[in-house]
């Protein structure tokens, strides 16, 4: 075989292997309506789908188990793998209409990340922020950091 036949073979073996996805898998934290960014949200982590490309997580403010005023309120946490369109599509609608921060009324907010392991942390980016809301994210920050320096120390 002449050199210009293997740097051919070659070129095209790049070429090929480059339109190939070889990930293995995203890898997200996952955890279903816990009272805050701990313990089993923290620690349990999911091997996505391979059609799941983008980490989701959902922080509420409210009552359980249906939103109504006057009940007692707190956060809810939640985290999954996800496509990046269903993150997207929620994230918009959640931004939109519900993601307040406002401490009397229930809200919801949405985030998408790509990434392993990149929803580790709850950060809530509303449109507009709120005196409360900026608060409350800054605390849940600090929390989730305080949290995984504790568990790495």
């Amino acid at each position: 075989m002449k050199p210009w036949e293997i740097a051919l073979v070659a070129l095209a073996a790049v070429y090929l292997c480059s339109q190939v996805d070889f990930v293995s898998g995203l890898e997200c934290y996952v955890c279903s309506n816990q009272t805050g960014n701990t313990e089993k949200c923290l620690n349990t982590i999911k091997t996505c789908e391979p059609f799941e490309n983008v980490c989701g997580t959902e922080i509420r403010w409210g009552s359980q188990p249906y939103f109504s005023e006057g009940a007692l309120k707190q956060y809810y946490v939640s985290k999954r793998c996800m496509t990046k369109e269903q993150c997207q599509s929620k994230r918009k609608r959640y931004m939109q209409l519900y993601c307040t921060h406002i401490w009397y009324e229930d809200w919801a907010c949405n985030e998408c990340c790509q990434g392993d392991r990149c929803n580790y942390f709850v950060i809530s980016g509303a449109t507009s922020t709120h005196g409360y809301g900026l608060s409350f994210t800054l605390g849940i920050t600090l929390l989730g950091v305080a949290t995984w320096l504790n568990q790495r120390s």
